[in-house]
């Protein structure tokens, strides 16, 4: 078993990823091949770096790699607001993705936080 597999960010991270890629299915229905691209991209990258970071030979390597996970957790959530603009999306589905980024953010930098004391 790999270290990051233990990790509750990276748990949630997968579970996020799942929702995403949900999204992206239907955006390829849309012929949105582009939209769907992307955000398979940047939900994949969350999950990533928390695997990756987890292998890293110090804590300081590590949280730039969270902290990118971190950056990737904004990089969806610009894609859900501009998603449900463009009516891509309902509304009640941006909110439910929105609250859980937020969350794993907040977990995230929890973790962070635990990692430099």
């Amino acid at each position: 078993m790999f270290r990051f597999e233990n990790l509750e960010i990276w748990k949630k991270s997968i579970e996020i990823a799942e929702k995403l890629f949900d999204i992206s299915d239907d955006l390829e229905r849309k012929k949105l091949y582009k939209f769907a691209e992307q955000l398979r991209g940047a939900a994949l990258s969350i999950s990533n770096n928390i695997a990756e970071g987890s292998g890293s030979n110090s804590k300081k390597e590590f949280v730039q790699f969270l902290n990118i996970a971190k950056r990737s957790c904004f990089e969806n959530a610009n894609m859900m607001i501009l998603f449900e603009k463009r009516e891509y999306i309902q509304n009640h589905v941006k909110q439910k993705i929105l609250s859980e980024l937020e969350d794993l953010c907040r977990m995230i930098s929890g973790f962070i936080k635990n990692l430099r004391t």
